[in-house]
């Protein structure tokens, strides 16, 4: 990978929207402007994130919003959290979007009787 490049998908236009709006509450006119402050990367700055970054950055926004409240159930952000329950949290994710013949597919190539509810 090349100096400065992203390590991972380009957020999507939604998630830079909602930056841009969080930055305006949180006292910032652009991402350049949010650099020092928030410790944003010259990529950054110039408004490319990728899909976790954007993420992260939105968690980190939200968290310093004293009006917003985290949702019942929310987990500790992803800063606290081990190596081993981000990844845990990550393959509860791409479970949960595939289609459960898939999911019954693998289970029965593995050895695993599998009937419906």
């Amino acid at each position: 990978m090349a100096f400065g490049q992203a390590s991972g998908p380009p957020a999507s236009r939604k998630q830079l929207q909602y930056l841009e709006s969080l930055l305006g509450k949180a006292g910032h006119t652009s991402f350049r402007d949010a650099r020092g402050p928030l410790g944003l990367t010259q990529r950054q700055a110039g408004g490319k994130f990728t899909r976790d970054e954007a993420s992260l950055l939105i968690d980190q926004l939200l968290q310093a919003d004293p009006l917003h409240e985290a949702p019942i159930g929310a987990g500790p952000s992803m800063e606290t959290r081990s190596a081993s329950d981000r990844l845990e949290g990550e393959r509860v994710q791409a479970l949960r979007g595939m289609p459960a013949d898939l999911l019954a597919d693998e289970l029965r190539r593995r050895g695993w009787s599998v009937t419906e509810p």
